[in-house]
């Protein structure tokens, strides 16, 4: 199969032509970028060098469709809106790492991420690539909206939750940490060496543009959910999320039936990993992996369930997703190309 990347120079893309340059099922990768059209990737990263030779290609549509089977698109919100829909007309599969294609209500689109939608058509046709979720419906998908990194870690740490109806709806608080390569290459005051070295900070308040994307998936889940609360904060590493999730249990339950719950839901999902008994996981033990490491235990005092869900942001939260999308759209075994252990210490 022939892989196109558009968005090379950012850390999604350069993340993915790391993966895929291992997968069998891929024997040649094209890299596209509207900002350095003609500069070698190596460039940017030393560490891809000896794995791509060729320069970076100009964004031409019609061109693309004639190189390649399948484009991931790792743009800044707006770029994808422009190109999936001619991308797909033109009979190419495309997974969107941006979050373009993610919320189904353009008037909620427009009101987070402060910008025009894509059309109605192409948002229409996206499937939400959750694989643990949604794996049929991304069998059959032409075109996949990626889920962003904070609510990948949220959802598959609420989902039996939710599935199970254990919990007060209106009760839900995420409590989210990321390290600073979820903000992008470019820098900026805010996650600068400087301003993050041994600083801590939590930022958006009531207003990250992940909020929806969380909610609208917990709604079709569940339609009596309503809102949740949703808090982001940055921690001075590179790699890695943390989301620890509360909510009100509806009736006591024992951690043992938590565990054994969770184990249930995710029997067949290789890359959702669940905590033994009173065992939590860190960012660290899931680093440069595809994993998804949940621990969970109920707090007899406060009558609180308390979920810890980690993923690498970059792996998990986004390129080893899109792959593991990919893998699934094409009827491979789903752990193709990505069956490698975290990088630990």
């Amino acid at each position: 199969m022939k892989i196109g990347i558009v968005g090379a120079t950012g850390y999604g893309g350069a993340d993915l032509l790391r993966l895929l340059h291992q997968h069998p099922k891929v024997n040649e990768i094209i890299l596209y970028s509207s900002s350095q059209e003609g500069v070698h990737i190596h460039e940017s990263y030393p560490h891809l060098s000896t794995i791509y030779e060729q320069s970076l290609n100009e964004i031409n549509v019609e061109k693309i469709a004639k190189q390649v089977d399948i484009v991931f698109l790792a743009t800044p919100p707006g770029v994808s809106a422009e190109l999936s829909e001619p991308l797909v007309n033109l009979g190419v599969q495309v997974i969107d790492l941006s979050g373009d294609l993610r919320i189904k209500d353009t008037e909620i689109y427009q009101s987070w991420y402060k910008r025009e939608s894509a059309s109605q058509s192409i948002i229409d046709q996206a499937v939400y690539g959750l694989p643990e979720w949604n794996k049929e419906a991304i069998e059959k998908a032409k075109v996949v909206a990626n889920p962003g990194c904070y609510p990948t870690a949220t959802l598959l740490g609420l989902a039996p939750l939710i599935k199970a109806n254990l919990i007060e709806l209106d009760s839900i608080i995420v409590d989210a940490k990321s390290g600073t390569s979820g903000a992008g290459r470019s820098p900026s005051a805010i996650t600068h060496f400087s301003e993050m070295n041994e600083n801590f900070k939590a930022y958006q308040i009531n207003k990250h543009k992940h909020t929806p994307e969380i909610e609208q998936i917990l709604q079709q889940w569940d339609e009596g959910v309503e809102v949740i609360t949703f808090q982001p904060h940055l921690v001075p590493m590179v790699r890695g999320i943390m989301a620890t999730i509360y909510a009100k249990a509806k009736a006591p339950i024992t951690e043992s039936d938590l565990r054994k719950l969770y184990e249930e839901n995710y029997q067949q999902a290789p890359f959702v990993r669940v905590r033994p008994e009173g065992a939590f996981p860190a960012t660290k033990e899931v680093y440069g992996s595809n994993f998804c490491d949940i621990g969970v235990t109920y707090d007899k005092r406060t009558g609180r369930i308390t979920v810890v869900s980690v993923i690498d942001n970059v792996v998990k939260g986004a390129s080893g997703q899109a792959i593991q999308n990919l893998n699934i759209m094409n009827g491979w075994e789903e752990q193709t190309g990505l069956a490698f252990v975290p990088v630990y210490p």
